[in-house]
């Protein structure tokens, strides 16, 4: 293959990880280099914590990863509420339709091997049943919704270009689906991914790279549950926004995804963790101001976010 550097950059895709590092020139459309994130808003009382702590440590929350115990856990009132208390406060929600993954009678997706299979659908009637999930979260204003699935990404996204599901829908591509290089970004930006979440634990050259072969924003982690690394790059967080620009910053510590969002856990418990979150958004907001303060973060209330309607 003498040829396979030149076919790389003919395909769109760097031919190494990139060492040399160049500032990102893509932007939002706002200017901004970076956004902030928080994960795991399960429920309304956990929404109106987190909008509170925010408040009070002047954090700008331009997006949440909401019902990450599936959205099927809510009414179709509770449902409304965090919609009107979403679009009020002028945050994009990325809701997580069910069904869940490892709850129907497959039990393969539990097992220590069979995690490496990947978080799929099983069978078409699953992914009626996620589409019919998405349609109910439609009716009450959401518009974005987190896909762990490509197959199901690709169908979403003919479904979308049909105008089944409406044209300003968006979807994120979650980190589960395990992608992890450019040609795997390329791919997701391809099958109609408006977001991307690549794996968590990629270098700042693998990230860089990543950047070079895709348009759309990157969710790249800050800090990440215990039970998948446990890790806080916060000191990183300028030098990611200046290569990887666009791109979310995710805030989701914890022990594990497991305890974090089974439905039985108390408000208390999702009030806490908001404020947990949210504090360490700010840390890394201060940092980012330390360490290269020409760096631009997003206003709040973008027109080009997925805004409950």
């Amino acid at each position: 293959m003498d040829n396979l550097e030149q076919a790389l950059e003919e395909l769109g895709l760097p031919a190494h990880d990139n060492n040399q590092l160049p500032s990102s020139g893509l932007r939002f459309p706002d200017g901004g280099h970076y956004r902030i994130e928080i994960s795991g808003v399960e429920r309304v009382s956990a929404l109106e914590a987190m909008i509170k702590e925010a408040e009070r440590q002047k954090v700008p929350v331009h997006r949440i990863i909401a019902t990450v115990g599936g959205a099927t856990y809510l009414t179709q009132p509770e449902l409304r509420d965090f919609a009107q208390l979403a679009r009020e406060q002028k945050i994009e929600v990325v809701m997580t339709p069910g069904p869940r993954r490892s709850w129907d009678a497959g039990r393969q997706m539990s097992t220590s091997e069979g995690l490496v299979s990947g978080m799929r659908l099983r069978g078409m009637d699953a992914v009626r049943h996620w589409l019919k999930d998405i349609e109910r979260c439609m009716e009450t204003g959401f518009r974005g919704f987190l896909v762990t699935d490509e197959g199901v990404l690709w169908l979403a996204n003919q479904l979308r270009q049909k105008g089944v599901i409406p044209k300003d829908i968006i979807f994120k591509l979650s980190v589960f689906a395990g992608q992890a290089n450019p040609a795997g970004a390329h791919v997701a930006q391809q099958l109609g991914a408006d977001t991307f979440n690549p794996l968590a634990d990629l270098s700042l050259p693998m990230l860089s790279a990543i950047r070079s072969s895709i348009q759309i924003p990157m969710d790249v982690y800050l800090c990440l549950v215990q039970s998948m690394g446990g890790f806080v790059r916060f000191y990183e967080a300028a030098e990611i926004a200046r290569i990887a620009a666009p791109c979310y910053f995710k805030i989701e510590p914890g022990p594990s995804e497991e305890v974090m969002y089974s439905p039985w856990n108390t408000d208390s418990y999702h009030k806490n963790m908001m404020r947990d979150r949210v504090s360490n958004a700010a840390v890394a907001l201060e940092l980012i101001g330390r360490e290269n303060p020409e760096l631009k973060c997003s206003p709040t209330g973008g027109a080009d976010l997925a805004i409950p309607n």
